[in-house]
């Protein structure tokens, strides 16, 4: 699972709810935030005198959704935001380790798999399993890429 994190102008929120909800996305997490970025803030004639903002309103958007949807979501959201301006946005995907219903108590983990970004390996993953403060950790090798040898120790 990944956890997409767009952070938006909040003119062009409906649009991305819009398209979410259409493409099958209903489930999201807003919050109103306040950043810059490239744009690093505008600056505003007020009562005569100029003002700078250099902080500005966005909305933040979270959406959990599994490997095979995230460049669905991504596409979705970009399409929504774009306006070809400084400022439309950003979006960040982060990896997920597990997700919890409160109500029902399932739980959804996850799958880890070899290789390197969720690419699945060519060689299935060595399995091992130990226990740290009572709680149980998984440990993956893959033995399908092997790893340069360290020189003089270091």
């Amino acid at each position: 699972m990944k956890m997409i994190k767009a952070i938006i102008k909040p003119e062009r929120f409906e649009y991305v709810k819009k398209a979410l909800e259409e493409s099958g996305f209903p489930g999201m997490t807003v919050t109103e935030v306040q950043g810059r970025g490239d744009q690093k803030g505008i600056t505003l004639e007020y009562r005569g005198g100029h003002m700078t903002v250099d902080l500005l309103p966005k909305i933040q958007i979270e959406i959990v959704v599994d490997y095979d949807k995230v460049e669905r979501v991504i596409t979705t959201i970009s399409e929504a935001c774009r306006t070809g301006k400084v400022g439309d946005g950003r979006i960040f995907v982060m990896p997920v380790e597990r997700a919890i219903r409160i109500r029902t108590g399932e739980t959804l983990e996850e799958k880890p798999v070899g290789g390197t970004f969720g690419v699945p390996a060519s060689n299935p993953p060595v399995e091992f399993t130990t226990s740290v403060e009572d709680e149980e950790m998984m440990v993956w090798l893959d033995l399908a890429s092997p790893q340069p040898a360290k020189k003089n120790g270091v």
